[in-house]
């Protein structure tokens, strides 16, 4: 996607408010939703009971594909859960245009944490991968069910852990490791440790991969045509797929990584 076409899609009317609160949903899409929040990492603990409440409070609201937000009001004074799809988290060089991706959020994830807990604006750019679902809360209600329910609190701590390791990681990376060895720990850190199968970034652009490792699209494509040539991945039209996940764990393991 360029840069100017990039820009065009910052426009404001990209949200779509599908509906709001429990009693406008059917009862097939009240368990549809409420499965989702289940499987949220913040929300597991909650009992049915609590679910069904939190879900009353909710609206449902729609990214499509490819929009982009930057009206941080929303971000600031709601609070969203993603239901599905897939969000790009990332901050641009205006001047350049050069990205640099935090996350990648997907169907058990939440946001925005950073302004859940410190109540200041969070100065990152959300663009949809996908068409993107989500069930949104204003801020101060879910302050007050962080408050009221020890289980959310609980989760936020490991949840928030696991995003500081990410960015650790990537900061130990990004100066201590050359750019294949970085694409191997990207793609090893993506596969599904039951199926073993390449889960979230499995059809990403090239441009998209390199934003998630410091890189330029061309040097990505390179080291995934080496990849491919050592037997390691087929490549397929926006698809990666793995066929030697031991090759891939050398290209990954100078400092240890381990297999999922």
């Amino acid at each position: 996607m360029s840069y100017l076409y990039k820009w065009i899609l910052f426009l404001p009317q990209v949200f779509v408010f599908v509906k709001s609160g429990s009693c406008m949903w059917s009862k097939r899409k009240q368990i549809k939703l409420i499965a989702s929040l289940r499987g949220n990492k913040l929300l597991k603990d909650l009992p049915q009971e609590d679910l069904l409440k939190l879900l009353s409070e909710m609206e449902e609201v729609v990214w499509p594909k490819h929009t982009c937000n930057i009206n941080k009001d929303r971000t600031f004074y709601y609070f969203h859960f993603l239901v599905s799809g897939r969000l790009k988290v990332y901050q641009i060089e205006q001047n350049t245009g050069r990205e640099f991706t935090f996350f990648l959020l997907g169907n058990t994830d939440a946001f925005d944490i950073l302004c859940l807990l410190d109540g200041y604006e969070h100065n990152v750019y959300y663009e949809a991968i996908d068409r993107v679902v989500l069930l949104s809360l204003p801020m101060e209600r879910m302050k007050i069910w962080v408050s009221n329910h020890p289980g959310v609190n609980k989760n936020l701590l490991p949840y928030m852990s696991n995003q500081m390791r990410i960015l650790e990681e990537y900061a130990s990376n990004v100066t201590l490791v050359d750019i294949s060895t970085r694409l191997a720990r990207l793609i090893l850190s993506n596969i599904n440790k039951e199926s073993r199968e390449l889960e979230l970034i499995n059809d990403l652009s090239n441009e998209e991969l390199a934003n998630l490792i410091g890189s330029t699209r061309a040097v990505v494509n390179r080291h995934l045509q080496e990849f491919k040539n050592d037997g390691i991945i087929s490549l397929g039209r926006q698809k990666v797929e793995i066929k030697d996940i031991d090759l891939l764990l050398l290209k990954a393991n100078k400092n240890g990584a381990s297999a999922p």
